[in-house]
C-alpha cells in the first residue's frame, strides 16, 4: 500500500510563497510519475502540475504557469510544490497523487490512484 503525506501548508499573504511537499512511502516512487491537484471551497478538485518520473516533463495548468514549480527527488521518494506569488484565488487543499501507470503524465484525477489527504493553503488579500 502506497502512502502519500503532504506538508507545508499554511496561511500567506498575497503575494507570498510556500513550498509543499508529499513524501510517499514505497520503493518505486522513482518509476511513477506524479501529480499535484487542489480543491477550493465550493468547487470541484483540478489539476495543477504534474511531473514525470525523472523529472524530464513536468506541466502546470494556466492558472498557476509562471508562478509555480513542481519537483522532485527520488533519492528522498519526496513531491514538491513550490508556489510564488501566491494569489488569494490559489486558497484551496493541495493534494499529492500517484497514477495508475507509471509513465502516465495526466491532467485528469481518474487516473490517479493514490492520494494524500491534503494540505490547506490560504492566501489573504
Amino acid at each position: 500500500q502506497v502512502q502519500l503525506v503532504e506538508s507545508g501548508g499554511g496561511l500567506v499573504q498575497a503575494g507570498g510563497s510556500l513550498r509543499l511537499s508529499c513524501a510517499s512511502s514505497g520503493r518505486s516512487f522513482g518509476i511513477y510519475a506524479m501529480g499535484w491537484f487542489r480543491q477550493a471551497p465550493g468547487k470541484e478538485r483540478e489539476f495543477v502540475a504534474n511531473i514525470g518520473a525523472t523529472a524530464g516533463n513536468t506541466g502546470y495548468a494556466d492558472s498557476v504557469k509562471d508562478r509555480f514549480t513542481i519537483s522532485r527527488d527520488n533519492a528522498k521518494n519526496t513531491l514538491y510544490l513550490q508556489m510564488n506569488s501566491l494569489k488569494p484565488e490559489d486558497t484551496a487543499v493541495y493534494y499529492c497523487a500517484r497514477p495508475s501507470i507509471p509513465w502516465q503524465l495526466s491532467d485528469l484525477q481518474y487516473d490517479y490512484e493514490y492520494w494524500g489527504q491534503g494540505t490547506q493553503v490560504t492566501v489573504s488579500s
